[in-house]
């Protein structure tokens, strides 16, 4: 396996990642959408946000995964968000690669917690989380979370659960 490199996502690569998800179940899997093909548009929507940091793995030259870190300095945290992988080159440990690397970067920022979540039937994905240190919350915290949230999703944490607060808010 090629070395694995990380840069910034770039507009020119919006159509190739927008192709990743392979059916409608997993274009809500990935992000949610409800739209499938998943339009380049939504990818470049996302990317005005200043909060979010978009990275993509590059193998030969190529994208092959997209990932995304949500910054939230009000509640002293960030969250993993949006990662897939090209599925021409799923099975080769760039998945986990691309996690590795945006876990790095989220613990670096050095907020208190770092969390993502992942759709329930989405257990290939679950695997990989909890095979870097990703571990559930309190389910009575997932439930809250979830309330406004259109999937109920399973939310992990990176490292040991801690205490949260009870009026955390996930939206």
């Amino acid at each position: 396996m090629p070395t694995p490199q990380f840069r910034p996502f770039t507009p020119e690569h919006a159509d190739r990642v927008a192709s990743w998800p392979r059916s409608a179940a997993e274009a809500v899997h990935w992000c949610g959408a409800t739209e499938y093909p998943v339009p380049a548009r939504m990818i470049l929507d996302w990317q005005p946000d200043t909060d979010v940091v978009s990275v993509l793995l590059i193998t030969d030259g190529m994208p092959v995964g997209y990932g995304e870190l949500w910054i939230d300095a009000e509640e002293n945290e960030v969250e993993l968000a949006r990662i897939i992988v090209d599925p021409a080159v799923r099975g080769k440990g760039l998945g986990r690669a691309l996690v590795q690397h945006l876990l790095a970067e989220a613990l670096e920022i050095g907020y208190a917690d770092v969390f993502l979540r992942v759709h329930p039937e989405n257990g290939a994905a679950e695997r990989l989380y909890r095979t870097v240190g990703f571990v559930p919350v309190d389910p009575a915290l997932a439930r809250e979370w979830n309330a406004e949230q259109p999937h109920e999703y399973t939310w992990l944490r990176y490292g040991e659960p801690a205490a949260a607060s009870p009026d955390a808010d996930k939206s």
